[in-house]
C-alpha cells in the first residue's frame, strides 16, 4: 500500500467513525499552475517565515490532487487564491471561475486587492456565482480598512458571502495583521461573514473574542493544533473551553496541498482536543454545510 492509499484509508476511517457522509474543507489551494509553482518554490526555500523546513506533502499535478481529495471523502472544498500586488485579482478570479465550472465540487472562490476597480470585479464575481472570497492581509500587505476596499466589504456583507481572511500574525507578522485592523473593519460591517484563517494564530484568544462579539465571525482550523504548528505557535491550553462554546462557528480547513504532514494529521489534531464527537461532526461537516447551503 502506497502513502496515498494509507492517507485515504485513514481519512475515510475518521469521518466514517463519526457517522458523517464525508467532510468539507474550506481552506484548500488551487490556483494557476505558474502561481502555485511560485508558492511551492517559496516554501522550498528553507522555511522563510518559520525558520523550519516545509516539505509539500501533496506535490501533485492538478488532476492528481483533485482525485486524492475526492478519495479522502472531501465533498466540498475551495480554490483559495490571492494577489500580492495590484492588477492580479481580476485575472485570478477569471481563472477561479473557470476552475469552478469544470470542478463542480469546488466552491467557486474569488479574491480582491485594494485598487481602483475592485468593487467592479468583485461584483462581477458575485454575479457569476462566487460562494467564498479569500483575503490575505499578510501576503497582500494591505490594510483591510483601506478606503478602496470599503465598497467591497459592504457588497460582501450585503450578499452574505463568506470571506476567508488570513489576518493573524502567524507565521510572521505583517504590517496590517492582528486583531486590531479586523476589529475596526467589523465595527463598521458587523454583519460580515468573516472566516479567520488558521484560528487567527498566534492571536488565538483575541480572535476568539471577536467571534464571541460578532455572530458572523467564524474561524477555520487550518494547520492549528498540529504538531508542526504547536512547535512554534502553540494554542493556549486555557482557551480550549472557548473552542467548545464556539463549536458551531469553527470550520475545518487544512491548507491542502501545501502542508508538511499527512492530511489526516489535521483531523487527529482536532480529535485530540477532546471536545467530543458532536463537536467534530460540526467542525468537519455540519458548520460548513450550513454556511454554504
Amino acid at each position: 500500500m502506497d502513502s496515498d492509499d494509507r492517507d485515504r484509508d485513514d481519512v475515510v476511517r475518521f469521518w466514517q467513525g463519526l457517522g458523517l457522509p464525508g467532510i468539507i474543507d474550506v481552506h484548500t489551494h488551487f490556483m494557476p499552475e505558474r502561481v502555485l509553482s511560485k508558492v511551492w518554490a517559496y516554501f522550498d526555500s528553507a522555511g522563510p517565515l518559520t525558520g523550519l523546513e516545509w516539505p509539500i506533502t501533496y506535490r501533485r499535478d492538478e488532476d492528481a490532487r483533485l482525485e486524492l481529495l475526492r478519495s479522502f471523502g472531501v465533498l466540498r472544498f475551495t480554490s483559495m487564491l490571492y494577489p500580492h500586488k495590484a492588477g492580479m485579482a481580476a485575472w485570478l478570479n477569471g481563472w477561479a471561475a473557470g476552475f469552478a465550472a469544470r470542478v463542480p465540487d469546488c466552491l467557486h472562490t474569488a479574491t480582491f486587492f485594494p485598487e481602483a476597480g475592485a468593487e467592479t470585479y468583485v461584483r462581477e464575481a458575485v454575479e457569476a456565482g462566487a460562494r467564498v472570497f479569500k483575503s490575505h492581509l499578510q501576503v497582500g500587505g494591505y490594510d483591510p480598512n483601506d478606503p478602496l476596499l470599503e465598497p467591497v466589504w459592504g457588497l460582501l456583507a450585503e450578499a452574505g458571502i463568506p470571506v476567508v481572511t488570513h489576518c493573524g500574525s502567524g507565521p510572521a507578522p505583517g504590517a496590517y495583521t492582528g486583531p486590531e485592523p479586523i476589529g475596526r473593519l467589523l465595527a463598521r460591517h458587523p454583519r460580515l461573514k468573516l472566516v479567520v484563517a488558521h484560528m487567527g494564530m498566534p492571536e488565538y484568544a483575541e480572535f476568539l473574542t471577536l467571534a464571541e462579539a460578532y455572530p458572523g465571525v467564524r474561524l477555520d482550523t487550518t494547520m492549528a493544533f498540529t504538531d508542526f504548528t504547536e512547535g512554534f505557535t502553540p494554542f493556549p491550553a486555557g482557551e480550549t473551553e472557548r473552542l467548545a462554546d464556539l463549536g458551531n462557528r469553527i470550520l475545518l480547513g487544512t491548507d491542502f496541498p501545501n502542508i508538511p504532514y499527512p492530511y489526516v494529521h489535521q483531523l487527529h489534531a482536532l480529535e485530540r482536543l477532546g471536545l467530543g464527537d458532536a463537536w467534530l461532526r460540526a467542525v468537519c461537516y455540519g458548520n460548513a454545510s450550513e454556511l454554504f447551503g
